[in-house]
């Protein structure tokens, strides 16, 4: 190369390598095929020319990096291309000039992809972040224990990317005893969440009161209806709201649980020694929002089994019964369950979740919500 190009060529090229620290290591590569290209070009034949592979150099940079790599790599590659003009004396040839341009045009061009491939990221880190301030202000999570229960609990949403949706569950402490609903709104994903934040809100508003689990459930029915109404643009869209919950009671000086179903999925009892019983109500209440007239106490009868030290008490959304598997078979939680009877709330919830997740082969089709809840210490394992 000539003098001139020596010195002016790799101080260019340095400064943009300086700019492009902070880009991942694989960046050196298009940058050392800017820098083989010329020195190459003085080592071949004349009527051997690689100056258009320099724009494989700005591509690959395009796709992994933002427009202000993507722009110093096209300018780094105009500079290796005017140094192989310069070095060959053919710099103002027709060839070398139409090169120069394309070059420049298809630089202007990957900028302008970056430039809107790195917006869209940005929008989308936006996105994510709005879903996970919404999960923690509306779908906070479980504690681990409350008063003499344990609890875990797991949310998928059906939707990608997004952590809140028609799925629902939360506890309260009053004096003298643990609270919990789960609930599955109609629908599912980002559509629901005002639905569910009604239904969390009144709930968490009156479940520490002492009012009996009946005057609790009369409560969140009120204020879901309301809320349903007001936000409902028809009748008919109105009578198409609803929610399905079950609500439940755990004393903490009684080896028993209460529960309210309405027109929910019933719970699994879990004996310390590994028998899943059903929960199945005599008469489950209708899903919230669905109440004819004004909800009263009297329209619920709490159902009340025994809940000694070391039971768990597995309560789910249908998103996690009716998963199919490719052959269109639904998940079998009580069976699976029982194979993990020996599991405590955490260990049980993390295998139920991710055998759910195998069962429908990797993707869930509707929301899907899990707590388990257990009195006392429990049985060792899992």
């Amino acid at each position: 190369m000539s003098t001139a190009t020596t010195a002016t060529f790799p101080a260019a090229l340095l400064r943009a390598v300086q700019r492009l620290m902070p880009h991942p290591p694989w960046l050196l590569g298009p940058l050392l095929l800017i820098v083989a290209i010329p020195v190459a070009d003085a080592f071949l034949p004349p009527d051997i020319h690689l100056a258009h592979l320099l724009t494989v150099a700005t591509a690959v940079t395009a796709v992994g990096a933002g427009p202000r790599a993507t722009a110093l790599v096209g300018a780094a590659a105009l500079l290796a291309l005017t140094a192989a003009g310069l070095e060959r004396h053919t710099l103002m040839s027709e060839s070398v000039v139409v090169e120069w341009c394309a070059l420049v045009a298809v630089s202007v061009v990957l900028v302008a992809f970056a430039h809107l491939r790195e917006r869209h990221e940005r929008a989308l880190r936006r996105a994510r972040s709005v879903s996970d301030t919404a999960q923690r202000v509306v779908l906070r999570p479980l504690p681990e224990r409350a008063g003499p229960v344990r609890l875990a609990s797991e949310y998928r949403s059906a939707d990608a990317d997004t952590h809140v949706g028609g799925d629902l569950y939360a506890s309260a402490r009053t004096v003298g005893s643990t609270r919990l609903i789960i609930g599955d709104v109609r629908g599912k994903g980002l559509a629901s969440i005002s639905d569910t934040a009604i239904v969390l809100g009144a709930f968490r508003a009156a479940a520490h009161r002492e009012m009996p689990l009946a005057e609790l459930v009369s409560y969140v029915e009120d204020a879901v209806r309301w809320g349903l109404a007001e936000f409902s643009p028809s009748e008919t869209e109105l009578a198409e709201r609803f929610v399905t919950a079950v609500l439940v009671d755990i004393p903490d000086d009684e080896p028993i649980v209460h529960l309210v179903s309405c027109g929910h999925p019933p719970p699994l009892l879990v004996r310390s020694g590994g028998t899943v019983t059903t929960l199945n109500v005599a008469d489950p209440a209708p899903p919230l929002g669905l109440a004819v007239g004004a909800a009263s106490a009297l329209s619920y009868v709490p159902a009340s089994f025994p809940f000694r030290d070391g039971d768990r008490l597995v309560l789910y959304t249908d998103g996690v019964t009716e998963a199919r598997d490719p052959g269109g078979r639904f998940y079998p939680l009580a069976e699976r369950v029982a194979m993990r009877a020996n599991h405590q709330p955490g260990p049980l919830v993390d295998a139920i979740t991710a055998d759910l997740r195998d069962h429908a082969g990797g993707r869930l089709v509707d929301d899907m919500a899990l707590v388990v809840a257990q009195r006392g210490p429990g049985p060792a394992g899992g």
